[in-house]
């Protein structure tokens, strides 16, 4: 680590060995692990995530029940020459914001399976394109794509998995309370819960749930020797009436996922109920209404890493992830999970 300043990059840099990337959820998922880290005495403790409704001071538990889209495409140039493209996000009048691997022109035409097609209409400053989907002649919108995605797409897995992806991770890269789709990463915390752990916390915790649609912008490192210069991504965000009136209440929260977090604080900033958040929480820059947090643990380098330091401080995030490496946790999306209470 080259300096502890909060507001340099390099301070928020930590060695993982690679074999503690895990390429698999936890079987079952509420096995994973759970460090906990009490902010008031600083002290961690090591639990599975089935312990939660033991663990758990008395608060609401809100969820992203956004839902992750088969957003992966694999194709062609029409002129020859195999391409992949992620969608990322949909954008006014049934333009699509993109990442394409692959030397692409403004103009290209990509083609895909079941007779899909895009063209590429403008190439973005941050490296993204901006394209027009096409089937049969016809062009698409967002619920038309959507569609023909469940059929043709595939599972946007993080590239630090290393693999294709199969059938099951249909199922284990979807947050369970997934509803609305639109994300094209899952909200990584919410991976850890089943059924049967979300009716034990129903007893003792109301449940709330708002939608962030996740977008690639997620996994993105801060490039910028100073984190506040690093161009935050944005995503649409929704929150329902009854989630809102709790915000406004003097109700501890937990927070499950950065994506929740930010959602949140966003409207506690801006009051709106919907939108498109571009929020930054970073220790200059700390949460005012999230009390808790569930999360797992981050890539080097991410706004996501520098979210956990808001809540405990650049030091401390250092402490817990060199615990959990210690301790031999699984890091990123099928990783364990970390809660601050």
């Amino acid at each position: 680590m080259t300096t502890m300043d909060p507001l340099k990059s390099g301070s928020y840099h930590y060695h993982l060995p690679p074999e503690l990337i895990a390429k698999e959820p936890a079987r079952p998922k509420d096995a994973a692990r759970l460090l906990v880290y009490d902010r008031k005495s600083g002290a961690i403790s090591h639990h599975r995530v089935r312990d939660l409704p033991d663990i758990l001071p008395e608060c609401a538990i809100l969820f992203n029940d956004t839902k992750v889209i088969k957003a992966r495409l694999f194709g062609r140039k029409a002129s020859g020459g195999k391409v992949e493209l992620l969608l990322n996000r949909p954008l006014p009048q049934n333009r699509f914001n993109v990442l394409i691997k692959g030397r692409v022109r403004e103009g290209t035409e990509l083609l895909f399976d079941a007779g899909l097609s895009a063209v590429v209409e403008r190439l973005e400053r941050d490296g993204s394109r901006v394209v027009r989907f096409f089937k049969s002649g016809k062009e698409l919108g967002f619920g038309e794509l959507i569609e023909l995605l469940e059929s043709i797409g595939h599972v946007p897995l993080p590239p630090y998995i290393e693999r294709p992806d199969t059938a099951a991770d249909e199922r284990d890269y979807q947050p369970l309370l997934a509803t609305h789709p639109g994300a094209v990463a899952a909200p990584t915390a919410s991976l850890h819960f089943t059924p049967q752990l979300l009716d034990r916390l129903r007893k003792r915790h109301p449940i709330h749930t708002l939608t962030l649609h996740v977008g690639a912008g997620t996994f993105k490192p801060v490039e910028s020797e100073t984190i506040t210069d690093h161009p935050m991504h944005t995503e649409y965000y929704r929150i329902p009436k009854e989630c809102c009136d709790l915000l406004r209440s003097d109700a501890k929260i937990l927070a499950v996922g950065t994506t929740v977090t930010r959602a949140v604080e966003h409207y506690v900033r801006t009051h709106a109920c919907e939108g498109e958040c571009d929020l930054f929480l970073h220790p200059h820059n700390p949460p005012r209404r999230v009390d808790y947090l569930m999360t797992n643990f981050h890539l080097p380098r991410s706004t996501l890493m520098m979210l956990v330091a808001a809540f405990v401080g650049l030091e401390e995030t250092h402490r817990i992830y060199a615990e959990a490496v210690r301790e031999r946790y699984r890091f990123y999306s099928y990783g364990d999970a970390m809660l601050i209470l």
